[in-house]
């Protein structure tokens, strides 16, 4: 991971962030960047990761270190949690009410979340439904 970290640092300090850092987890292929700039606002942090995540990706396969996950602020850990909540919330309002609670679409990681964390529930299955882009998961109450 050598290029790619000093890859990674050239690229950083092209932007002039005020504060910004990186860190790597060799073992699991992680790229950890944070930024601390007033510049960079919570809401552009998506599209920031997004671009991150594609020229990284793109540095790392020139170098054969191949596939790496890219993080940004802690972004997609934060998003995990959130999802995991949500499965929660929507496992006890089915145990509860002991009828269908519908999730809001994911993509197919988030889905994968959930379908995990619900599967430890004996009372509960998950299900996937719709199409595309509005994919989503339905956990369902077993009597």
């Amino acid at each position: 991971m050598k290029n790619l970290k000093e890859q990674t640092n050239n690229l950083l300090a092209y932007f002039k962030f005020k504060e910004s850092s990186i860190s790597f987890d060799e073992e699991g292929k992680k790229v950890l960047i944070t930024i601390r700039d007033e510049a960079v606002t919570q809401k552009q942090v998506p599209m920031l990761l997004d671009s991150f995540d594609k020229i990284l990706k793109l540095i790392a396969k020139k170098y054969d270190e191949g596939p790496i996950t890219v993080d940004l602020n802690n972004y997609h850990a934060d998003k995990e949690k959130m999802i995991i909540e949500l499965a929660r919330a929507a496992a006890k309002k089915a145990s509860v009410t002991r009828s269908d609670v519908a999730l809001p679409p994911m993509n197919s990681y988030e889905r994968r979340l959930v379908h995990n964390e619900i599967s430890e529930r004996p009372d509960l299955k998950t299900e996937s439904t719709g199409e595309g882009s509005s994919r989503r998961v339905v956990v369902k109450y077993i009597d």
